[in-house]
């Protein structure tokens, strides 16, 4: 028995590539939704990853801000000591002046000199006093300036007076103490004995 088809075949074709399509359709938008999903993912994944970097790069950097802190407040400190250091250097250096001084000035003051104060601002020492003439007092400068310990005499005033009845020169000299170095200031010290002597 021959069948007979009614149904319009074309029809049936379209409705076959309508369902084609929408299923297609429906399996790119799942396949789009999923891949999405995925790149989603991963970016979060890079983000995260990328954040608890920072946070390690941050915890890092507030360690060495303190560690640099630290390292300031102890230059500042290690500059606070040696500024004493060079105090405490100065005073050892100059400790001995007064001793040097009164060492050196019973050596150099010639006979016929006689010094009435000795005064000391800073490295400036001042000596007044009287002369039988003014060649002592010419004698007393240039032994002053013969003098390792002693720099730069000064002569202030020089004038001729009467005392006790006797004719003398007051005078007033300027000189300075020479800072050495320590090496220098012992090798001063081995030499000042026979300058004692002399």
């Amino acid at each position: 028995m021959i069948r007979i088809n009614l149904l319009p075949h074309r029809e049936g074709k379209r409705r076959e590539r309508r369902q084609q399509f929408y299923t297609l359709s429906g399996m790119m938008i799942a396949l789009g939704a999923a891949i999405w999903l995925l790149v989603h993912m991963v970016n979060s994944a890079a983000v995260d990853s990328q954040t608890a970097r920072n946070g390690i790069f941050e915890t890092q950097i507030a360690e060495l801000d303190k560690e640099i802190s630290d390292i300031k407040s102890l230059r500042e400190q290690i500059d606070r000591l040696v500024a004493r250091k060079r105090v405490i250097e100065t005073l050892q250096s100059n400790r001995a002046e007064t001793v040097h001084l009164f060492n050196e000035l019973p050596a150099r003051v010639p006979s016929g000199v006689y010094l009435v104060s000795i005064q000391q601002t800073n490295d400036k020492i001042t000596l007044k006093g009287f002369a039988q003439s003014n060649a002592r007092v010419s004698y007393l400068m240039s032994s002053l300036d013969a003098s390792p310990f002693l720099e730069r005499p000064e002569l202030k005033e020089s004038k001729a007076q009467e005392l006790n009845g006797r004719r003398v020169y007051s005078f007033e000299v300027n000189f300075y103490i020479e800072h050495s170095a320590p090496d220098s200031e012992q090798a001063t010290e081995a030499a000042a004995p026979p300058a004692q002597k002399g």
